[in-house]
C-alpha cells in the first residue's frame, strides 16, 4: 500500500516507477484500475472519488448540444446532474423506457450521442435488455453506458453485451462494507479512443480520484466480491417471494420474481438476480415510512451493497421531482441469516 501523494526523483530527475502526483497517479490507483477492467473484461479502467464523480466525467466528455437518452427510472443523482448541471453546458436528455425497445428507437431517429443504461433500475429494478439496445444504439452511432453499480460483474457483464463504458459507484457492492466512496469506468477495446482520452483528462484536471487508501480498501474488498453478491442474491430471493404473498404489501420490485415483467430477459442476461429489492407498502406514504421506522436488525439508511441491511424510504430522498411510488421502500438485502430478515420484516409490517 503506497499512501505518498507526491513521489520522488532520481539524481538524473527521472521519475522514479513512472508516478509524479497522486491526483495524476498512484501504485494504488493503478492497481484498483487494472483489477477493474479485468473483472468487467475491459481494456481501460478509470477510478474515480464517488460514482457522481464517473458519471459526471462521462457527460463532461460530451459536447455542447450532444444528445443523450437516459432510462426514465434510474438514480436521481445521475437524473439530476444531466437536467440540472449539464444543461446549463447545453447538454440535451430525453428519457424514455429502455425496456420498449420501439421507444428507444423511436428515440434514435434524433442524432444521439450517448444511451445510457441502467439495468437493475434504482429503484423500480426494471430491466432493460443489453444486447438489443446496444444493437439499436450502435445502430444509430451513439455510445452505450451501463450503470452496472446493482448487477455487479459477478451477475451481468454489459461489455460482452454490447455496451462500450461500463459505470460503478464502487461505494456499493464492489466496496461492500460501507466504509469507502468510490466510483469506477471500465471501457471495451472497442470505445473510441478520443473519448477515452477526454475522460482521462477530466479525470486528471477536475481531481475527482479516490484517494490511496480508499483503493486499498476497495482491492481489499473485491476479493470477497462473488461470495457476498451471490449469498445476497439467494436472500434477496427468498424475501421478494415472501413479501410478494403478504397482505401489506402492495407490489415487489424484483426481477427473480416470475411476475416480473422482464423476468425472461434478465434470466437471459444475469446468472443471478441481484441483492436489491423494492416493495410499495399498502398506505402510501406514511405507511411506508411507518415500516422504515419501525425495523431493528435492519437499519433505516442511505446507500446499498453492503454486507448489512439497508432500507430507505425512496421518494423523501429524492425530492420534489420525484417520479418514485410514494409508498415505495427500496431495500438493499445484507449477509444476515434470512429467517432473522424477514423476521424483522414481519414485525415492522405488523
Amino acid at each position: 500500500m503506497v499512501l505518498s501523494s507526491t513521489f520522488a526523483r532520481d539524481a538524473q530527475g527521472q521519475l522514479l516507477g513512472g508516478h509524479i502526483y497522486s491526483r495524476t497517479s498512484n501504485p494504488n490507483r493503478a492497481a484498483v484500475e487494472t483489477a477493474l477492467a479485468t473483472l468487467e473484461g475491459g481494456a481501460h479502467g478509470l477510478a474515480f472519488a464517488s460514482g457522481q464523480a464517473a458519471s459526471a466525467a462521462i457527460f463532461a466528455a460530451l459536447a455542447p448540444g450532444d444528445r443523450v437518452v437516459l432510462p426514465d427510472d434510474l438514480y436521481h443523482g445521475t437524473r439530476y446532474l444531466a437536467t440540472n448541471e449539464f444543461a446549463r453546458w447545453g447538454l440535451v436528455a430525453e428519457f424514455v423506457d429502455p425496456s420498449d425497445l420501439a421507444a428507444v428507437q423511436a428515440a434514435l431517429q434524433k442524432p444521439a450521442r450517448l444511451v445510457w443504461l441502467e439495468t437493475p433500475s434504482n429503484p423500480r429494478l426494471k430491466i432493460s435488455d443489453l444486447a438489443a439496445v446496444a444493437q439499436l444504439a450502435r445502430a444509430a452511432g451513439a455510445l452505450v453506458v451501463a450503470d452496472n453499480t446493482w448487477a455487479t460483474p459477478v451477475l451481468t457483464r454489459p461489455l460482452a453485451l454490447g455496451a462500450h463504458v461500463v459505470l460503478h459507484s464502487t461505494t456499493k457492492y464492489l466496496g461492500g462494507h460501507s466504509d469507502l466512496l468510490g466510483g469506477a469506468l471500465v471501457l471495451g477495446a472497442d470505445a473510441p479512443a478520443d473519448f477515452l482520452a477526454r475522460l482521462r483528462s477530466w479525470q486528471n484536471l477536475a481531481g475527482a480520484v479516490p484517494a490511496p487508501f480508499d483503493c486499498w480498501l476497495l482491492l481489499r474488498s473485491l476479493s470477497t466480491l462473488p461470495l457476498r453478491v451471490r449469498a445476497q442474491s439467494a436472500t434477496a430471493a427468498e424475501l421478494a417471494a415472501w413479501l410478494a404473498g403478504h397482505p401489506k404489501i402492495e407490489r415487489v420490485y424484483y426481477p427473480g420474481l416470475a411476475s416480473h415483467p422482464h423476468h425472461l430477459v434478465a434470466a437471459q442476461q444475469m446468472s443471478a438476480f441481484g441483492g436489491m429489492l423494492s416493495f410499495e407498502v399498502r398506505g402510501g406514504h406514511d405507511a411506508a415510512k411507518a415500516v422504515a421506522c419501525r425495523v431493528q436488525l435492519i437499519t433505516q439508511a442511505t446507500s446499498l451493497g453492503g454486507v448489512e441491511s439497508l432500507i430507505e424510504h425512496r421518494r423523501p430522498v429524492e425530492g420534489p421531482a420525484s417520479v418514485t411510488p410514494p409508498g415505495l421502500l427500496r431495500f438493499s438485502v445484507g449477509l444476515e441469516h434470512v429467517a432473522d430478515l424477514r423476521a424483522d420484516l414481519a414485525q415492522a409490517l405488523g
